[in-house]
């Protein structure tokens, strides 16, 4: 076992300097033009209708549409004389086949423009659709890393949570709706060209969903702090999210009109985004999203409880960045305590998820399937510049960890 698990972090790591490289000679790409506020989307939607867009694919789930939300943008769309095609079949974990049904209307409507509303789910098949309409109109061409040969359709996005910082990565995630395996898109390409941040749309979102969305934030702020790729530029994004996020994200949870404070968890997810574009993710959500492809569980519920427990596990990697963290959100230890400044971090990402109802385990988890989530998630997260390598027993562990 401890031979397997040499081989697998000299790989690791080779995996990694070799990424790493190829990021180096990229191109950088400009993040999206960002509208921020109260009436943001219409600000959006005027800035769309100004570049000549003739027809735009509004990508997104039927909830969003009954609910009104989509109105918001179709009514500027209508007063400015652009055509609206809707593709409103988007589910959470979006499949290749979902995706190919939004491509086939775009397809068949030529529209000059996609514009994403929803969560991470719209936003993702969103970018697959822009992509997959220009190189080849399959989504198979554009899976994988920097497999976007030519420019998408141009895309925009307006979240409607505050969590996954779809909005401004250069990724996107899909699944195979019979295998359940989750496949990536890299690319700077199918970044927005421009967003809109407003909280006018999010305040009815429910506390539960709150609660999940920016604890996927937070795991994101997180992971890319404490990535072997984080650098000055992450890290100062990270940062500020985290702290924001400390400060707001319980206002929001429990003021869900509270304008200020939606707009500052936004934005706080928004910076996370921008650090995993450097700093990625790590073992969190290589577990998390198993936990989505075996239960359907949320995915910013499944990091919410698989945080800790990874910190817990890498803590004698990145004691020194944690305690920093400790430092910056003036967590104070007792005076007999025998933990450390890092254990006090640990210990109030544990205290966000209690007070927010998320707890500290998932009953979905089953003792017979434990090896398999922990095989995919190895494998998962040994392509990622993770601090502490894991294998296949101590994964089994963590994940037995936190079964009812």
């Amino acid at each position: 076992m401890e031979k397997e698990k040499v081989l697998a972090l000299v790989t690791n790591k080779a995996k990694m300097k070799a990424f790493k490289s190829i990021m180096g000679v990229l191109p950088s790409t400009p993040g999206p033009l960002t509208f921020v506020g109260s009436g943001s989307t219409a600000k959006l939607c005027t800035h769309i209708a100004g570049l000549n867009v003739s027809k735009v694919l509004i990508v997104t789930d039927k909830p969003l549409v009954d609910l009104g939300i989509v109105a918001k943008a179709t009514d500027v769309f209508e007063q400015k004389g652009v055509e609206v095609i809707m593709f409103d079949g988007v589910k959470p974990d979006p499949t290749i086949d979902l995706i190919e049904d939004g491509l086939a209307i775009q397809m068949k409507n030529s529209c000059d423009a996609v514009l994403a509303i929803g969560g991470g789910s719209s936003i993702d098949a969103a970018k697959t659709i822009a992509a997959a309409a220009t190189n080849g109109g399959k989504s198979k061409n554009v899976i994988g890393y920097y497999k976007v040969k030519k420019e998408p359709i141009p895309l925009f996005a307006i979240p409607t949570t505050s969590g996954t910082g779809s909005e401004v990565t250069f990724g996107a995630v899909v699944s195979d709706a019979v295998t359940h395996e989750k496949f990536f898109i890299a690319d700077p390409k199918v970044t927005p060209k421009a967003i809109a941040l407003d909280p006018d749309l999010i305040t009815g979102l429910p506390p539960s969903i709150t609660a999940a969305t920016g604890m996927d934030a937070l795991t994101h702020a997180v992971e890319a702090w404490i990535s072997t790729w984080a650098n000055s530029n992450s890290d100062s994004y990270a940062k500020q999210s985290i702290q924001m996020l400390f400060k707001y994200l319980p206002i929001a949870y429990a003021e869900g009109s509270n304008l200020e404070a939606r707009e500052q968890v936004s934005i706080a997810a928004y910076y996370a985004g921008i650090a995993i574009n450097t700093g990625a993710v790590g073992y969190v959500h290589a577990v998390a999203h198993q936990f989505g492809a075996w239960y359907s569980t949320p995915h910013g519920w499944a990091n919410a409880v698989v945080l800790p427990e990874v910190l817990r596990f890498s803590k004698d990697k990145v004691e020194g960045r944690l305690a920093e963290l400790a430092d910056m959100l003036s967590l104070s230890l007792p005076s007999d305590s025998t933990g450390t400044k890092a254990d006090k971090f640990i210990e109030a990402v544990v205290q966000l998820n209690v007070s927010f109802g998320i707890g500290t385990s998932l009953e979905a988890i089953k003792a017979s399937d434990v090896p398999a989530i922990a095989t995919r998630a190895v494998k998962e997260g040994s392509g990622m510049p993770v601090p502490k390598m894991m294998d296949q027993a101590e994964c089994e562990a963590l994940i037995r960890s936190l079964m009812v």
